[in-house]
């Protein structure tokens, strides 16, 4: 399937229109409503009586009582993810670490075991390692690129569920969705931040939970922090009672933004996927560069697999030089693109992930995620090809200014 084309998975309880068409529509009031989402900034909500008082603590999840428990702003965006994830419900929370530490807090306790990939954003990474092990619950870790490892790693009756991210941060390696969905005992996570809604379905493959930092390409302006997971009623009813006792309620404000953010997913995406695939085809030959990390590739080891799971390629890419200095000469003389981390916005952004995602990392720890000294992550963003193509090659290009 070529990236650009529309999936037919998961597309059964979806309107008959395309995804880029459903992030434009979805989350929308009633038909003479205003057509901007309103901003809900209540954090309580009156009520008439006491049964009326009673009636709305009863069905708190519902709304109209207290913002830490619901919020129709945040409904409207949680309703729009789910019509985008072919998902019965979607729930958000105050970040992307909100959103996976209360899913794995509500599904595991102390005796627990969860079976993730090795290769993880390095803040999914610590809290697994930090206070997953410390209230006695196991992790193994695997890796992905190995055929069948996460069904091999699973403890029939023991493991409770079993994280994947794909495309993964920051080296863009992917799992195998369909193997995923056919794990059967725990539950499977996805996280499906650098894919986007638009990229990729992994409800449609069997997995339980699609989760992203919505802060990243959904918002997609820089100026909303939030995260949110999509699945089964059931489940996420079940994740969101725990989430309200946890504090990780998102703000109104934040999921305007992203609700806002959410109607220009479709031109923002395919634009950045396009400029990632030429900027990357311009690295992989030039001299300077010893690695690109891009399955738009079809050099990529598993660009076979991204040509049938993934929609688009994706906007972001890493690539490697040849060590720290390189990376710090680079850095210096970038003019257009953005020293920062993050991604998904309107600006390109570039960081070094031994320093900045990933520092956290024990040196062991970043070699077992693929993170060199020299390896450099771009998040395309919606300049003109040509101009931040030429930003970044000639930053590769130019001569070094130490003496």
């Amino acid at each position: 399937m070529s990236p650009n084309q529309s999936s037919e998975n998961g597309a059964a309880s979806q309107p008959d229109v395309a995804l880029e068409t459903l992030a434009i529509t979805a989350g929308r009031e009633a038909s003479g409503s205003s057509l901007a989402p309103a901003l809900w900034a209540s954090s309580t909500w009156e009520s008439d009586s006491l049964d009326d008082a009673n009636r709305r603590a009863t069905s708190v999840r519902h709304g109209g009582f207290y913002s830490r428990y619901a919020n129709p702003t945040v409904q409207s965006f949680e309703q729009a993810i789910a019509k985008l994830e072919g998902a019965e419900e979607a729930l958000a929370f105050a970040s992307g670490m909100g959103a996976v530490a209360s899913t794995v807090l509500a599904l595991c306790s102390t005796g627990s075991h969860i079976v993730a990939q090795r290769q993880l954003y390095a803040g999914t990474l610590a809290f697994l390692q930090g206070p997953c092990q410390r209230l006695g619950i196991d992790v193994t870790f695997v890796d992905l690129g190995t055929p069948g490892a996460f069904s091999e790693a699973v403890r029939p009756g023991k493991t409770m569920l079993v994280i994947a991210e794909s495309p993964s941060n920051p080296l863009l390696e992917l799992a195998d969705l369909d193997e995923l969905g056919a794990i059967a005992g725990p539950f499977t996570l996805v996280d499906s931040t650098f894919a986007t809604p638009l990229g990729q379905q992994p409800l449609a493959h069997g997995v339980d939970i699609s989760l992203h930092s919505a802060t990243k390409g959904i918002a997609g302006h820089n100026d909303a922090t939030l995260g949110v997971i999509a699945g089964d009623a059931d489940l996420l009813g079940e994740i969101w009672a725990y989430s309200v006792l946890h504090g990780a309620t998102p703000s109104p404000f934040d999921a305007l933004n992203a609700l806002r953010g959410l109607r220009t997913l479709g031109v923002r995406t395919r634009q950045q996927s396009l400029t990632a695939r030429s900027l990357a085809v311009s690295l992989a030959d030039h001299p300077e560069v010893t690695a690109v990390h891009y399955p738009g590739l079809s050099e990529h080891p598993q660009h076979q697999l991204a040509t049938q799971q993934l929609r688009q390629y994706g906007s972001v890419l890493s690539f490697e030089v040849a060590n720290r200095d390189a990376a710090a000469n680079f850095l210096s003389r970038l003019r257009l693109a953005r020293i920062a981390t993050s991604l998904g916005g309107p600006e390109t952004l570039v960081c070094h992930p031994a320093t900045s995602t990933h520092a956290s990392l024990t040196p062991d720890e970043m070699t077992a995620s693929g993170v060199t000294e020299g390896l450099l992550r771009v998040s395309l963003g919606l300049e003109e090809c040509n101009d931040i193509i030429d930003d970044l090659v000639n930053a590769l290009e130019a001569p070094s200014t130490e003496a």
